[in-house]
């Protein structure tokens, strides 16, 4: 079995917004000196795991992050029957499982909320549903042995994959199996303002032709580099010994990543992408990112091309210093003047159904 899977993508995006910062904006970071436009690693993973690429693939073993497990607790109590304030007695033990309970503000409902998303698994779920059935049917509040709710390996493909922490229950955190790098353009890019206007479509004009609403909307354009490293060992520890399950996982989050996009303002910019070039690696070599292959800007409008063969060389340059940085590499190109890869060993190249399949043969 191959411990490291690393992915490097190029994904390239028209004029959008997919990941905001606090003015609204889209996200930047400063490397090699230059503004860079910048998607986190947090926004990445999560359009990811909600994609329907990857439910559909793994259906029942998924997770949900939540703070509201406490409040769909007290509402399903009382749906079946229980006196208001048993329910709420029962709803702060359950939500106490997971973490420490939010404190409501004056005059603001007590909704049982934790102060963190907590991330659990189908099981865990399930036995929350029967706790609460139980619950019910004794018309009792909860007793400790009946809170026994969390696994320390929770059958969850996203959960195994990209960890979770309970602060309040630190023994029954999941290390995750995946890192996700921020993805950043490799080349300077600067965020620009769209000012627009809306017409009220039954304002005939007679005594006002001015817009009904006028706004602001920063977007920007970019060749954006992503690098996903899975520790395939850790991923099967995770998931109790399932490979299987752990194969489908590493194939669900391929196909998403290469496929899918953040969620960000689509409705606007309709922004939807598929990577460009993908270079998966499988072997037990310690990983390393190729981001410094973009320390300097691209430049030029020949950037795809440009960006790939920096890609590959840096990749060689690695493997010159320090040895093979892998034992076998695979190659989606969906550049129209990409042929053959730049790169030394045992090199393949094919279609994102192919690549699956060379990922499962190095389980």
């Amino acid at each position: 079995m191959s411990h490291f899977i690393q992915l490097h993508l190029l994904t390239s995006y028209p004029p959008a917004n997919l990941n905001r910062d606090d003015l609204g904006r889209p996200k930047t970071a400063i490397m090699g000196g230059a503004k860079r436009l910048r998607v986190s690693s947090q926004s990445l993973k999560r359009t990811w795991r909600t994609s329907s690429l990857f439910t559909e693939a793994l259906s029942e073993y998924r997770g949900q992050r939540t703070k509201r497990l406490g409040k769909q607790a007290y509402d399903r109590l009382v749906e079946r029957g229980m006196a208001d304030k048993l329910a709420a007695q029962c709803a702060e033990k359950i939500a106490g499982v997971f973490g420490k309970l939010r404190k409501a503000g004056k005059g603001e409902a007590h909704e049982f909320e934790i102060e963190q998303l907590v991330h659990v698994g189908p099981e865990e779920l399930a036995a929350l549903d029967a706790l609460v059935e139980t619950l019910v049917a004794e018309n009792r509040v909860p007793e400790e042995n009946d809170l026994k709710l969390l696994r320390h390996t929770p059958a969850a493909a996203d959960i195994a994959l990209f960890g979770r922490m309970l602060a309040a229950v630190p023994e029954y955190n999941v290390e995750a199996a995946c890192q996700v790098a921020h993805a950043i353009t490799v080349h300077t890019a600067e965020v620009e303002d769209d000012y627009f206007t809306a017409v009220d479509d039954l304002n005939n004009g007679d005594e006002d032709r001015g817009a009904a609403h006028i706004g602001e909307a920063g977007f920007a354009a970019g060749l954006f580099y992503t690098y996903i490293c899975i520790d395939r060992r850790q991923l099967v520890e995770n998931l109790d010994g399932d490979s299987e399950l752990a194969e489908r996982a590493i194939a669900a989050l391929a196909d998403a990543a290469t496929r899918t996009s953040p969620k960000g303002k689509q409705n606007s910019f309709g922004s939807r992408a598929y990577a460009s070039y993908v270079l998966a690696e499988q072997g037990d070599q310690q990983p390393r990112s190729l981001s410094a292959a973009f320390l300097r800007p691209v430049a030029g409008q020949d950037q795809a091309d440009e960006a790939v063969a920096r890609l590959e060389a840096q990749a060689s340059a690695f493997d010159g210093a320090y040895g093979a940085g892998a034992e076998r590499r695979f190659v989606v190109a969906a550049l129209p003047g990409y042929e053959t890869p730049s790169l030394a060993g045992e090199v393949s190249k094919g279609t994102l159904g192919e690549l699956v399949e060379w990922l499962k043969a190095g389980r």
